[in-house]
């Protein structure tokens, strides 16, 4: 274990971690969003929506992550598409956790008991009262923790733009490794600067989920 080799790279390492948070909130952000236009078309009375937000869900999960990177990066610029790595990244890794979120959103929303929306109705709400009102804050208690679940994936999936050259962890342990030829070291540092990442996050959404829980 060469210790003073890790104490000299290691800043170097802490900023690549910036890059990598930056990446997950960006990513985790659009997959959100994705997550919850795929959720409303897939719950869609519309049968066109249906299809769509399934075809989403469908194509996104049965292919590899990574190759949808390539697709995005690489393949964009034939089509006219041109994007720098740090933003086909973001776009790339947010559009693919969204599937997910899809799934996991629609799940919680369908777990809600239809006698709620039903009482919702006899009240009087429309039917986007009664899912703005009565539906969604119930299902957020039930998706907090399959949401952290995707995002702790994310999080750990971020290693995969060093293969569109983003100066993350994991490029930056690979750069490393050329120039040390220590690949243990170099990625026993990144792996433990992913653990502080992902048990940090861990713990806010831990907390998050004892908050809604009480209400």
């Amino acid at each position: 274990m060469d210790v003073e080799l890790l104490l000299r790279v290691y800043p170097f390492f802490l900023e690549a971690a910036l890059v990598t948070v930056q990446l997950s909130v960006l990513s985790i952000a659009l997959g959100l969003v994705c997550g919850a236009l795929g959720a409303s078309a897939r719950l869609s009375q519309l049968r066109i929506l249906r299809f769509v937000g399934a075809a989403y869900v469908s194509v996104i999960r049965g292919t590899p992550a990574l190759i949808q990177l390539f697709i995005l990066y690489f393949g964009g610029p034939q089509i006219g598409i041109q994007l720098d790595a740090f933003t086909a990244g973001v776009i790339g890794l947010g559009v693919n956790i969204g599937a997910y979120m899809t799934e996991t959103i629609r799940g919680a929303i369908i777990a809600v008991d239809r006698g709620q929306t039903e009482a919702a109705r006899t009240l009087g709400m429309s039917r986007g009262q009664a899912m703005r009102n009565v539906i969604l804050p119930q299902a957020l208690r039930l998706m907090i923790r399959p949401l952290g679940v995707n995002i702790n994936a994310q999080i750990k999936g971020t290693a995969l733009v060093a293969a569109i050259s983003v100066v993350e962890l994991t490029y930056t342990a690979q750069r490393y490794i050329a120039s040390t030829y220590k690949p243990f070291e170099m990625f026993l540092l990144a792996g433990m600067i992913y653990l502080v990442i992902i048990s940090a996050t861990g713990a806010a959404i831990a907390w998050l989920d004892r908050r809604v829980a009480i209400r």
